[in-house]
Order: C-alpha cells, then structure tokens, then sequence
C-alpha cells in the first residue's frame, strides 16, 4: 500500500458513488413532482451550499494532510474530543450504516419487482452485502475498480435517460403539463432540505487522500467536480421527467424512478431504471462499507474508538471496521427492519446529523484560520473566511427547513435531542474513563498529526504498558 493509486477520475467516482443513491432518485421525483422545475432552484441552493463545505474540508485536509479519520482529527483539534464523537459517531457511523441499510432494501425490493422470484427481498440485500464485505477486505485495489465500473456506469445512465427525455425521443406517450406549479420562493426553500440529501458524501474522499495521486489538486477537485456532475445529471433527469411523467402522479409514486423509465421507454425503461437503481446500491453501499471502516481505523489510532478498529488484514484493509459496519447492515437487512416506512423518516434525522458535522467542519476552518493564520496551507478557501460562513450558515437554514409538515419538523428535532443526549453521555464515559481528557480541550495540531503514525501508536502502548507496571510495582511495596 505504498503506492498511490487513484487517481482524478477514481477520485470522483467514490465522491459520485456515495452522493447518488436510489433513495437520492427517490426524492428526486418527490421534490419534482411538488415543484416542478422549479425543484431545481432548491438543488443548485442545496449543491452550492455544499460545495462550500467541501471548499471547507478542502483546507482542513490541506492544514492537516492524510488523516483517515478526516472529521473526528479536524474537530479533536479544534474543539476537543466530545464533539468530535458526537459529529463523527452521530453524523457519520449511524446515520450512513442506516442510510446504506435503507439502499440494499431497495435494492432487494427493486430486484423483486423486476424479476418476480418470490425470493424474500432481504436475501438479495444480504447476498449483496457478503460480496461488497469480501471485496473490500481485498483491499483498496478491488474497491478502486468496484467503484469506477459503477459510478460512470450510474453518471452514463442518469445522462441518457435524462437527454432522451427532454428531447422527446423515448417511446412513451409524451404529456402536457406545466413546467412550473410555484415559485413561491418560501415554498422553495422549505425543498432545500430534502435537496440537501441529493448532495451528501463528497467528503469521503478525505479518508483515502493517503492513496490519491497529486492530493494537493484530486482532492478538492474531486470533492467539488463530483457535486457539479451530480447536480447536472439530476437536472438533466428532472428536465426530462416533465415530457413524460405527470408531476402529481411524480409526487405520489413510492418508486419514481422506476415510473420514469416505464412513462419514457416501456419495459425497457423499468429494466433500465432497474440496472441505475443497483448501480446506485452498489455504489453507494461500497463506498459506506469501505470509507467508513477508514474512517473508523482513523479515530481508533485517536483514541476515539477502541484500538481494535485500527488493525488491518493482509491487504491493508482495515478488516475490523469492514466486517463490524457490513455486519450490522446485514442483521438490520435480515431481520426485516430496513424495509420498514419509518426508515424514510430515520433518513432524514441522519441528514441533520449529517448537517451538524458539515457547521462543525465549517467552523473548524474558522477556529484555525484564527488559531493558526500563518500555517503552510495547500489549500486555502477562497474568499477568505467567506466559504466557511456561508456553508456552515446554509447548514442550518436547512435544519430549519428540513421538512415542509411543521409536526414533522417538530418530531426530527425531538428525536435528534434524545439521540444527542445519549451520545453525550456515551461521549462522556468514554473520555474520561478511557481516554482520560478533558472533554472540551482542543489536542495541539500537531498532536493530532502524529497521532497518525504506527511509531506514535507504539509508544503510547509502551507508555500505558509501563504505567501499569510501576502501579502494580507500587501496589507491591505498598503491601
């Protein structure tokens, strides 16, 4: 694993491959099928925002280069470990081991519906699982050629179908309908939020920097070229949608993807539609199963995780992680939960969490722009601290926004104070019985950086070793 091997377009393909997935085409019709169009406004709000906050993860990785816990190393230097738990562990480990749990029932159901087996769907998702689990304990190398083949696969896919649409050429009836049902911009904007799930996942890139030729440039152009490309493919659909799909029929349909691809090409379409929704499973599911098992490896050479997540196979894949997170997807999917109507609802209080680690990220650049102005920086958001302010402000009016049903909103925020008040106590425990740290004590940059290295973790074990033998020693005179 010496050698770097990704490249730009490997770059792009784990940044599109996690960003589009079947739920994202899900509420892509949902958000069309109410605004029309006018959807698209609340897309480009929603992508904007969050290429600010990659802007942002940009410069965090630039100050602070090759750290595979990415967020939870950013934010233990800047605001100390209880909030780089609570983002990393609420923001990231269970909102995506969820969201990608969520994908392979898709994923199972779509199969069914297509084949019509009589084959439980949750076989299929747990069939899925054990091959994208062995593939990525073969290391970086198959997971690299996974994720290429499947990302231009979905990018190709997306393209087509939305030019045939807008262009009239499919072989379904075409409709007359309004572009536009509003451009009341209040109601607009009370889309931002479901928008902002379309554009979620570029910052997995951070945690295979380690692996990217040239990080200094693929990095952040990676991060920002996989939400351009994302927001034009979804545009391209949503235009082409219109010619050939009613927008209230849109809103309703539980699959509008899949209602697209029959209006525009028959039974070819469904087939088609078939073959993007398991691009995007697979797509997605390998790219939760394989950045966060990096990412879980990071945060244990932190100490924010047991020491255990940290080892590595053969290959140099981090097994413990790989193996605990697509373990915990395939008993979710086996045991029938993730089909459930509520994990709809689940997804969207995992995107408020996902909202709170991006106004942490935002926040971090500020705290070290301010802390540390003279550091060498790769990268540097341009505009000064502009790029920070407007992501991390964009963040929390879609918190606000997170859903149009006032009741609905009221219910995300509870839940999302209940599972903060768990995690806070969990956080709590931890740091001062494990780690033994003062909760809200930034570690010095440095620190954190040499954290990084084996040597570190060596010594630090060497360390706690012989701290046990001179109290045991004690312990013995004492007697």
């Amino acid at each position: 694993m010496n050698e770097k091997k990704l490249g730009l377009p490997s770059v792009i393909a784990v940044g599109v491959g996690l960003i589009v997935a079947t739920s994202c085409l899900m509420s892509l019709g949902q958000g069309a099928g109410s605004l029309g169009i006018s959807f698209i406004i609340a897309m480009v709000i929603a992508c904007f925002v969050n290429i600010m906050t990659a802007l942002s993860l940009s410069e965090l990785n630039a100050l602070m280069p090759n750290l595979t816990g990415g967020l939870a190393q950013y934010t233990l230097a800047c605001m100390g470990p209880f909030a780089a738990i609570i983002s990393m562990v609420g923001g990231y480990l269970v909102c995506n081991t969820i969201c990608g749990s969520v994908e392979c029932a898709m994923f199972g159901n779509t199969m069914n519906s297509v084949l019509n087996t009589g084959i439980p769907s949750n076989v299929f998702c747990v069939i899925l699982l054990v091959v994208l689990i062995a593939a990525n304990l073969n290391g970086l190398d198959i997971f690299a050629k996974i994720q290429n083949l499947v990302a231009y696969g979905l990018i190709f896919s997306l393209v087509i179908l939305g030019l045939l649409g807008i262009f009239g050429i499919g072989t379904g009836t075409k409709v007359e309908q309004p572009l536009v049902l509003t451009m009341n911009f209040g109601e607009i904007f009370s889309y931002v939020g479901l928008a902002f799930f379309l554009f979620l996942g570029c910052e997995f890139i951070i945690p295979i920097s380690k692996d990217v030729k040239n990080p200094r440039r693929n990095v952040p152009l990676g991060m920002i070229l996989s939400l351009i490309i994302v927001c034009v493919m979804e545009v391209l659909v949503v235009l082409g949608m219109h010619n050939y799909t009613p927008w209230e029929v849109l809103a309703a349909d539980n699959s509008p993807h899949v209602l697209y691809g029959r209006s525009l090409l028959g039974n070819a379409g469904v087939i088609w539609m078939a073959l993007v929704s398991i691009f995007a499973v697979v797509s997605t599911v390998n790219s939760v199963i394989s950045s966060l098992s990096y990412i879980c490896a990071g945060m244990a050479k932190i100490n924010l995780l047991p020491a255990v997540f940290g080892r590595k196979n053969k290959k140099g894949a981090p097994y413990v992680g790989i193996l605990s997170i697509g373990g915990v997807m395939i008993v979710i999917n086996a045991t029938g939960l993730s089909t459930t109507n509520q994990l709809s609802f689940l997804i969207l209080i995992g995107s408020v969490f996902w909202m709170i680690a991006y106004i942490i990220s935002n926040i971090n650049v500020l705290i070290l722009r301010h802390r540390l102005p003279k550091a060498p920086r790769t990268f540097k958001t341009p505009g000064g601290i502009l790029c920070p302010v407007i992501g991390a402000a964009g963040n929390v009016f879609m918190i606000i926004n997170i859903d149009s049903d006032p009741a609905t909103r009221l219910r995300i925020y509870m839940i999302c104070a209940i599972i903060f008040l768990a995690l806070g106590i969990y956080s709590a425990v931890w740091i001062k019985k494990v780690m033994k740290l003062a909760l809200f004590k930034p570690l010095p940059v440095h620190q954190v950086m040499a954290m990084e290295n084996d040597a570190y973790q060596v010594a630090r074990k060497r360390k706690e070793h012989q701290i046990k033998v001179d109290n045991a020693h004690l312990h013995v005179v004492d007697y």
